[in-house]
């Protein structure tokens, strides 16, 4: 029934108020927390102190065994970071999270690149040769989908592939088993330094492409017989979309910070060959270079002006960094070359 008395009507008014104020307090409160959790996991993981590795090890440790702990200490410190693995978690705040995930791929990328040239030729003495059984199903279990959050879920497989890394670097530890082995050779070394060398070149075009460039196309540049699919235009315009660069951004920091571990493993297991070739001053220079990409940021953003504006351009910053470590890459390949 309804009621004519003011007071009455004042007491359901206070009461609606009061309850949407609650809501809305909750809804601030959650906010914040929200907000609190996502600066919490954006804070990228410590760099690997490598050189302890070897050091820890009781004696010499055997070739190969710095690179494989090294590789699984970084996919390790990926799950275990603040905030744990979040590339693949479907609720809040994670999932509003952009930027620690592209450093997650990025790093995963290099942490697959390695883990395959593990298993093809690093482990093995020829193209003949058996593979390693333990490395044989630690390649594909890096290699899931790095957003499969259920059946089965990444960092389970993940988990998995640090596991067998580990179980083929004890073997290597075990001076009685003579059929795990390491080659450092620098066939082998040259292997990766390939696939690098393609991992940090398409990056370094995809930093630049932040501001938009019209460029040649050189697709089939240096091969007169040399055809493709589909014909495209003489002049090509890249760009990465706005939305993009960021991301782009992220995952050049986490893969270069990753390939900045490994090539410090490489420089200690490969070092009588990097020796040999009079290549320690270039591979060196190569980790120097990269350094420098992981220098504190100290904009609350990624910015992307102009090339010669008012505003910074970290995309291509960060590009003028990997080109200058590609290209070093790209020297200490042929230096390898040489007998």
């Amino acid at each position: 029934m309804y009621s004519s008395d003011p007071s009455v009507q004042d007491n359901k008014y206070n009461k609606k108020r009061k309850k949407r104020a609650a809501i809305l307090s909750v809804i601030v409160i959650m906010l914040i927390i929200n907000l609190v959790f996502i600066f919490i996991w954006s804070a990228e993981p410590e760099p690997l102190k490598v050189g302890n590795i070897h050091k820890e090890y009781v004696g010499n440790a055997p070739i190969g065994y710095v690179t494989v702990e090294t590789v699984a200490q970084v996919a390790e410190t990926l799950l275990d970071k603040s905030g744990g693995y979040l590339s693949n978690d479907v609720m809040p705040p994670s999932v509003f999270m952009d930027n620690m995930p592209a450093f997650e791929f990025g790093a995963l990328v290099q942490i697959r690149d390695i883990t395959q040239v593990l298993r093809n030729d690093m482990s093995r003495s020829q193209s003949q040769s058996l593979e390693d059984e333990a490395l044989k199903f630690a390649e594909p279990a890096f290699n899931i989908n790095h957003k499969k959050w259920l059946f089965p879920r990444a960092e389970r497989e993940y988990r998995k592939g640090i596991k067998l890394l580990r179980d083929y670097r004890d073997r290597l530890a075990d001076s009685t088993d003579t059929n795990t082995q390491f080659y450092a050779r620098a066939d082998n070394l040259r292997s990766w330094l390939y696939l690098v060398n393609k991992r940090l070149g398409g990056l370094s075009q995809r930093l630049s492409a932040s501001v938009g460039r019209t460029r040649i196309n050189t697709d089939l540049a240096n091969d007169a017989s040399a055809e493709q699919s589909t014909n495209t235009s003489q002049l090509v315009t890249v760009k990465t979309p706005w939305l993009e660069i960021d991301d782009v951004f992220w995952e050049s920091r986490g893969s270069t910070w990753a390939l900045i571990q490994f090539l410090k493993a490489i420089e200690h297991d490969f070092d009588s060959v990097i020796k040999d070739k009079n290549a320690t001053a270039s591979l060196q220079q190569i980790i120097m270079e990269l350094e420098a990409t992981q220098e504190t940021i100290w904009s609350p953003m990624v910015v992307n002006g102009r090339e010669f504006g008012f505003l910074a351009n970290h995309s291509l910053v960060m590009s003028s960094y990997i080109s200058r470590a590609n290209a070093a890459i790209i020297d200490l390949i042929e230096l390898l070359k040489r007998g």
